[in-house]
């Protein structure tokens, strides 16, 4: 049981210590707005004109006067100037206000031999070896040098490779990376 505390305890400070070790060069992206996230779209001066909008699956979300507009791959500000734009033929010199009032599309998944497999609410800066730690840490049986991150990319599933004995010594910190929404961390 000792061992068991010393190695949950060893995670969650080299998560502490390692969010920016290794990784600090790897500046996060700028958040994408992704499905089930909730936006709040307003029209200065012209309640007829706002809107809190949930992003479906597909991406595609409807706004009065300019129809539909796929949120897939953009920014907050990047929408602003998209609505902006599309009304101004119909309100000129619109001020647009777009809101991001709920984050749902950031998750991750831990499956396999950790203390609490599950899907976790993520960052745009967290890291492998935090995830471990929001799932509680590898339990007693886990093969800590073959755990796995198995992320979509172009359609693809991409496997990475993840060697936790090497991170906790402090060695191949590269390895710990940000994680990316809808990552899959296999602890087998």
């Amino acid at each position: 049981m000792r061992k068991y505390a010393i190695a949950v305890l060893a995670c969650t400070v080299m998560a502490l210590l390692t969010g920016g070790v290794g990784v600090a060069s790897a500046k996060p992206a700028r958040y994408m707005i992704g499905p089930g996230d909730v936006l709040e779209i307003s029209v200065w001066k012209d309640d007829s004109l706002s809107r809190n909008v949930i992003v479906p699956p597909d991406g595609v979300v409807s706004f009065p006067l300019i129809g539909d507009i796929d949120v897939s791959n953009m920014t907050v500000t990047v929408l602003r100037e998209t609505v902006r734009k599309r009304l101004s033929e119909y309100v000129p010199d619109a001020t647009v206000t777009v809101l991001l009032t709920q984050i749902n599309s950031l998750k991750a998944y831990v499956i396999g031999k950790v203390n609490r497999p599950g899907q976790f609410s993520i960052g745009l800066d967290t890291t492998v070896m935090q995830v471990l730690s929001m799932a509680g840490g590898l339990d007693p049986y886990a093969n800590e040098g073959k755990i796995s991150i198995l992320r979509q990319s172009n359609g693809q599933t991409v496997q990475l490779p993840f060697d936790y004995k090497d991170v906790v010594k402090g060695e191949e910190l590269k390895q710990n990376i940000h994680v990316e929404a809808g990552d899959v961390i296999v602890v087998p």
